[in-house]
């Protein structure tokens, strides 16, 4: 049976093997220009609006889906985004896997601006974001030991080899609320435990599992955070951001036709095993 919380509905997986995939662009990526839109959604949810209308298209046969997370021209900050409008209109356009693009800084001298990082695991330091669908009605645990999509991850791991992109796996994000930056001190103790830092992963990622939907953050340093000693500066974080922008179009080109129609992962039944 469906579960059925404050109006997400989260259904087993279905056998039919069409594929819709969504992409957030952040930072930097306002519009897709991966493909020719054939219809804009405008979407409403018992969240509220999205940031903003949603495009679709096809890219390599695929049905896609696209949305700024920011809104257009960066209207919403990382901290007031509606994450929760967002990932619910994007499974009620028939989502099964989101890509994100995720600018952030980096915590390790080797992942300099202009890297492409794989995350593997988060460290979550936001507060005060709605964090999650269910708010009462009966108990639901998610699991995120793992939190992103293996099958995704192996795909974007295989086409980056494929394709020339500078990619690094195996790494920890750390998620803060933001808007501000960090401080020195902040940043020094963010080096213990992670790779890179952001603003944007949580509550998106855990979302995404709550309603069974594949996802997987495209990571792209964009400045070495303040324990360097270089003060990050907003200007420059758009600068690299902007000049990297057409490899990030590359990446997601090239990947989305390879990710498998058929959903052999075990995103789609992390919901069903989450309420008792």
């Amino acid at each position: 049976m469906p579960i059925r919380a404050e109006g997400v509905r989260v259904e087993a997986a279905s056998s039919d093997p069409e594929l819709t995939v969504a992409i957030i662009g952040g930072s930097g990526l306002y519009e897709s220009g991966l493909f020719e839109r054939e219809k804009t959604h405008r979407v409403s949810t018992p969240w509220g609006a999205p940031s903003g209308a949603i495009e679709e298209g096809h890219l390599g046969g695929v049905r896609t889906l696209f949305l700024p997370r920011h809104g257009p021209g960066h209207a919403y900050p990382a901290h007031v985004v509606n994450y929760r409008a967002n990932v619910e209109s994007l499974r009620s356009l028939g989502a099964q896997a989101i890509l994100t693009v995720n600018s952030v800084g980096s915590l390790k001298e080797e992942l300099a601006p202009g890297q492409f990082v794989l995350p593997e695991q988060f460290v979550d330091l936001t507060r005060g974001r709605p964090s999650s669908f269910h708010n009462g009605g009966h108990a639901f645990h998610i699991g995120m030991a793992d939190p992103f999509c293996p099958v995704l991850s192996r795909v974007a791991d295989e086409v980056a080899k494929g394709s020339g992109v500078s990619l690094v796996t195996g790494r920890t994000y750390v998620c803060v609320e933001g808007p501000r930056f960090s401080t020195r001190a902040e940043s020094r103790l963010f080096r213990g435990f992670a790779d890179i830092i952001g603003m944007t992963l949580v509550p998106e990622a855990p979302l995404a599992r709550e309603v069974g939907i594949c996802y997987l953050p495209l990571c792209m340093v964009t400045d070495y955070d303040v324990w360097a000693e270089r003060p990050v500066d907003a200007r420059e974080v758009a600068r690299v951001m902007s000049s990297n922008i057409e490899r990030v179009r590359r990446w997601v080109h090239d990947l989305v036709p390879r990710i498998p129609a058929r959903r052999e992962c075990g995103c789609s039944r992390a919901p069903l095993e989450a309420s008792f």
